[in-house]
């Protein structure tokens, strides 16, 4: 009689694509929303945030310089807390430290919905904050490096697995183009769910993505086999 193996744990979800699905959902959302009800700022893409400040500084348009360094000075604070709480908190047991990411990149969202035109700036600044905090810790999907909030990169690791793959036809290359590009497309779904409900909603249309960052944290819980 064939023995049954048992299934071994990987620990956590969060390399999944499953959860990853929810998280850059929400990546691609965030930046729709700043772009369209924030003054047309990038939440995430902050090479194009520097090209307009840059622009803006040589064509001494403080203002406007401000607009843009306000998001990218956030984006590297963001970067610094999440790894703060990474090195503080990898120990802890009762909960993941990325699942404590996620409940303050929830909270800090759910906070952005209230904000009104006149503060946009902070506003800005929040989500630029949690993209960054999401970039940080989530960069993993089913063992490959990826970002959840831009694109530049997953678009040539794809690239490059689907070239190798032709040269060599090994399907685990394969495997590994088809992520890169099934990333690409969620964040396009949800850039698109972005821009539309945006429109429909609001400053209040961010608060989808606390949602989707809450399955995500959920779905957390659960060890994935193997």
């Amino acid at each position: 009689m064939k023995a049954v193996k048992p299934f071994r744990l990987r620990g956590q979800m969060s390399d999944s694509f499953r959860a990853a699905v929810f998280i850059i959902l929400s990546g691609g959302f965030q930046d729709a929303y700043t772009y369209t009800c924030r003054g047309e700022v990038f939440a995430n893409a902050q090479t194009g945030n520097i090209v307009l400040l840059s622009t803006a500084l040589f064509q001494h348009e403080w203002s406007t310089f401000v607009k843009y360094l306000i998001p990218v000075a956030s984006f590297l604070f963001g970067t610094a807390v999440a790894e703060c709480i990474h090195m503080r908190l990898k120990s802890f047991e009762k909960i993941h430290w990325r699942q404590i990411i996620l409940l303050c990149e929830i909270v800090m969202l759910f906070v952005v919905g209230f904000l009104p035109e006149r503060v946009e700036p902070l506003a800005n600044a929040l989500v630029s904050f949690v993209c960054a905090m999401q970039v940080q810790t989530f960069h993993k999907v089913r063992g490959h490096a990826y970002a959840s909030t831009m694109c530049i990169g997953n678009l040539r690791a794809g690239t490059e697995a689907l070239c190798a793959y032709f040269r060599v036809r090994d399907k685990e290359i394969l495997r590994k183009a088809v992520t890169y590009f099934g990333v690409i497309l969620v964040f396009g779904v949800g850039a698109g769910l972005g821009s539309v409900l945006t429109l429909v909603f609001s400053c209040k249309a961010i608060w989808l993505c606390c949602a989707l960052l809450s399955v995500s944290f959920a779905m957390m819980f659960v060890p994935e086999k193997q």
